[in-house]
C-alpha cells in the first residue's frame, strides 16, 4: 500500500524518520522498476535544527521545498557529486525532512547494478540510493504517492528493539546539534 500524504504530515520528524524504516522506497524512472527496504533515516528538525538546511528559517531556491506540506521529496546536491534524497514532513511552512540513508534492494536490483555501474553496496548511502534508484534534483517537489517516486507499506513491523539510535553523520558544523541521536538504522542489519 502506497502511503497517504497524510502520513507525512505529522509534526514530529524524529517519530516519522523511525516509522520509515521498514518502508520500501520505488523509482519506476526511464521504465525500470527499482528499490528496496529503509533500512537507514536521518531526521532534520527545521528552523530550530543546527545541521537543517533551513535552520533559523532560512529560505532559498533549494531550501524552499522543505516549506511546502509533508510528503514531498527534496533532492539536492551534495559535494558537487551526489544526490541526496530527503522525504519532507510536517505541515506547511514547518521545514521538516528525513535524509533517506540507505535500503536493503530488493526490486530490479539489475537495473542497479547498471546505474551504480557495480554489484557491491547498491544502496549503502543516500548518495548510492539515489543513483541506483536513478533519483536527481528534478524530482524535488514530486508528490510520494504516485510514480516515479512513492514509498510503500508492505507490513512490515519494526519494533522499537529493532532501532539503533545514533549522532547523525556529516553534520560537525551544528554543534551541540551534531551529537543528536536522529540517525536511525535497522540494528544488526548488514
Amino acid at each position: 500500500m502506497i502511503l497517504p500524504s497524510q502520513f507525512y504530515q505529522k509534526t514530529d520528524v524524529v517519530f516519522l524518520a523511525k516509522s520509515l524504516l521498514g518502508k520500501w522506497l520505488l523509482s519506476k524512472i526511464d521504465g525500470k522498476l527499482t528499490g528496496g527496504m529503509i533500512i537507514e533515516t536521518e531526521a532534520y528538525k527545521g528552523a530550530e535544527d543546527k545541521a537543517c538546511h533551513a535552520y533559523g528559517g532560512r529560505r532559498t531556491k533549494r531550501t524552499e521545498i522543505m516549506f511546502a506540506k509533508g510528503g514531498v521529496s527534496y533532492v539536492y546536491l551534495c559535494y558537487g557529486m551526489h544526490n541526496l534524497f530527503n522525504v519532507v514532513t510536517s505541515k506547511r511552512d514547518d521545514p521538516h525532512a528525513i535524509l533517506v540513508r540507505a535500503l536493503r534492494p530488493n526490486v530490479g536490483i539489475s537495473h542497479m547494478q547498471k546505474r551504480r555501474k557495480t554489484k557491491k553496496n547498491l544502496t549503502a548511502g543516500p548518495g548510492s540510493v539515489c543513483k541506483a534508484l536513478g533519483i536527481d534534483r528534478s524530482h524535488t517537489g514530486h508528490p510520494l504517492t504516485k510514480a516515479p517516486i512513492w514509498i510503500e507499506d508492505r507490513g512490515i513491523v519494526v519494533k522499537e528493539s529493532d532501532v539503533a539510535c545514533l549522532p547523525r553523520i556529516g553534520v560537525s558544523y551544528a554543534q551541540e546539534h551534531a551529537h543528536l541521536p536522529w540517525r536511525f538504522l535497522l540494528a544488526n542489519h548488514p
